[in-house]
């Protein structure tokens, strides 16, 4: 890429095939480069919540699975417009945690977790996994995020009230 380079972790929409891959893939955005299929070192809970069905990683350490996922590499550009995207830091928070890839190597990436969430976001009947899709065996589509603020305008509520039970960050 010549310049210099953010590694960042995708295990949900962002991901090859999925629904926000294209965030990526926008050269308008910035540069990017995928340095391959990698997976959590640490297990962390990757769940689908709302009815909204946004996979979320749950910025609980040691809980869940190895999560699956894609490593990239992107400039400052593309990683301004992934933290416009994750709303980093007023909804995700982005922490640098260490992946392995599939040449066994160790990483450190950044990693965009949800750092608080209503528990019954999350509980003993939230089922995790280890990878994400769109078209899993789940059922749950994703609702992009233009249809879901349209829903969430209407019933006067925020995304924040939805998820973490308070409008505050």
């Amino acid at each position: 890429m010549g310049v210099e380079e953010h590694l960042v972790f995708v295990y949900g929409t962002l991901k090859t095939g999925e629904p926000n891959h294209h965030v990526l893939t926008d050269p308008s955005t910035g540069q990017y480069r995928l340095v391959g299929r990698a997976q959590t070192v640490t297990n962390f809970p990757l769940i689908i919540g709302s009815e909204f069905n946004i996979p979320f990683l749950l910025n609980c350490p040691g809980k869940g699975f190895l999560v699956e996922g894609e490593a990239y590499a992107v400039d400052a550009k593309k990683f301004e417009a992934l933290d416009e995207l994750e709303a980093h830091p007023h909804f995700y928070c982005r922490e640098e945690h260490y992946v392995k890839l599939e040449d066994e190597s160790l990483v450190k990436v950044w990693i965009y977790l949800l750092p608080t969430w209503q528990e019954k976001l999350f509980n003993e009947e939230t089922q995790m996994l280890v990878s994400y899709s769109n078209d899993g065996p789940h059922g749950r589509k994703y609702v992009a995020r233009y249809v879901r603020q349209q829903q969430l305008e209407g019933a006067g509520c925020e995304i924040n009230t939805l998820i973490r039970g308070t409008s505050k960050n």
